[in-house]
């Protein structure tokens, strides 16, 4: 069998390596840490978390709960060492990040066919190839991508790392143990304000300084990853329906729900370090201290990391790949990951999945079992390939991409089971085709 290579061993590397060794299938993959590392990068280990520890929702009526259960039914390696690694986040997977990362750079090390090349990839290797490098793709390779479609533009958008504090800085007299509608364990710190606090906290947050990040713009902001300091300059009430939203959280102290809540999320499996949930910024780190300081149970917290900004770069993806995240002018040569258009970890994830699923096939000959948009996994090709798209932006999975039901169903909640149902059935089916 002919090798394949990979570049790139971030979630969708890994993930697109892993499912092409299963089907027998030797692999390259190239990686260029810890030779070579990003601003956003800190460990040499593979499938780094740099942005949040939570993969999301776990419930079959969210959307990204579904793509997860797709992914454990097909064998994901991800996801696999994900639930070997969570740590309790109420109705949400999130993993401790290190032992993670350590857990999947194991695996895949391990593997008999699959080869690590620490090197930095700086043009597009000969197919058949997986280019699965990231939003943080290397200045030279972004090149080589640019050259290798003939100079097609990339558009570009800003992603964001939130803070993260000890636990044990945390004013507990000023916060509460709770997960949100009492669903799960009572696993985030809910931070209360009242309607004056929040006022002068949005005030001082709206007017902070920033850190420079060259070419910035709000327009350029990608709306699923929005620094906390735009969404404040959008209207005084923009974080109180948004992360600071305290909708289904009751203080305890006052049997009511507060103004607003701050929610702190565990960022390891000890439970030392938190994190603060939606709060991406590129605000000065002397800025972040004095702001967020302003959350009464953050008077005194400890900042072990602050918030980052980082320039992500993806694809004009529908002019540029089919369903497969392959070429539409070679299918030998796919792309996926967050270049791809695929928002979120998940996403990521499931790309690697199904372009390597695919390569697969092609490499034995054969045509690929189409992914419809009955399934996530399915849909999300299906979305970043649609050549109607209009003003083409990065998309998490949502029940809006698959296939509507033929049949009504009451409720939104009855819906969506209906439809992840249906998703899972059409999965199966699937299953029995590319094992």
């Amino acid at each position: 069998m002919d090798q394949a290579t990979v570049v790139g061993a971030g979630l969708a590397g890994c993930e697109a390596a892993w499912q092409l060794a299963q089907r027998g299938i030797p692999v390259r993959l190239i990686e260029m840490k810890p030779k070579k590392m990003t601003p956003a990068h800190h460990a040499p280990d593979f499938a780094e978390l740099v942005c949040s520890n939570s993969f999301r929702g776990d419930r079959l009526e969210n959307a990204v709960g579904l793509l997860k259960e797709e992914l454990r039914r097909a064998g994901s390696l991800i996801l696999a060492c994900a639930d070997a690694t969570r740590v309790e986040a109420g109705g949400a997977l999130a993993v401790d990040r290190s032992g993670f990362s350590g857990l999947v750079t194991e695996k895949i090390r391990s593997h008999p066919l699959i080869s690590v090349e620490e090197a930095e990839a700086t043009e597009v290797p000969a197919p058949p190839v997986i280019v699965a490098t990231g939003p943080l793709t290397s200045d030279a390779l972004s090149d080589a991508i640019q050259r290798y479609f003939g100079g097609e533009k990339y558009l570009n958008f800003f992603d964001a790392a939130a803070p993260l504090v000890t636990a044990e800085s945390i004013d507990m007299r000023e916060a509460w143990f709770a997960s949100r509608y009492d669903r799960g364990s009572a696993d985030y710190i809910n931070c209360a304000m009242d309607a004056e606090t929040y006022a002068a906290f949005v005030r001082e947050l709206a007017a902070a300084q920033e850190a420079e990040v060259h070419g910035f713009e709000d327009s350029m902001v990608f709306e699923g990853c929005m620094p906390v300091e735009v969404m404040a300059r959008r209207g005084v009430d923009t974080l109180r329906y948004g992360p600071l939203k305290p909708v289904g959280l009751k203080d305890p102290k006052t049997g009511r729900e507060p103004y607003a809540v701050v929610q702190l999320r565990r960022d390891n499996a000890a439970g030392t370090i938190y994190n603060i949930v939606g709060f991406q910024t590129h605000l000065k780190f002397p800025e972040q201290k004095r702001v967020f300081s302003m959350i009464p149970a953050l008077r005194s917290a400890e900042f072990v990391r602050y918030g980052v900004m980082h320039r992500n770069t993806f694809l004009r993806s529908p002019s540029l790949l089919d369903a497969f995240y392959a070429d539409r002018r070679n299918p030998m040569v796919a792309f996926a990951g967050q270049m791809t258009g695929v928002e979120g970890y998940v996403e990521s994830t499931a790309s690697g999945f199904l372009a390597a699923v695919a390569m697969a096939f092609k490499m034995r000959g054969e045509t690929p079992p189409d992914f419809t948009r009955e399934t996530a996994i399915g849909a999300l090709g299906h979305y970043i390939s649609n050549p109607g798209a209009v003003n083409f932006q990065p998309m998490n999975v949502n029940f809006g991409i698959l296939a509507p039901l033929d049949r009504r169903v009451k409720g939104k909640a009855n819906k969506n089971l209906a439809v992840a149902q249906r998703a899972l059935d059409v999965l199966d089916t699937l299953i029995a085709q590319i094992t």
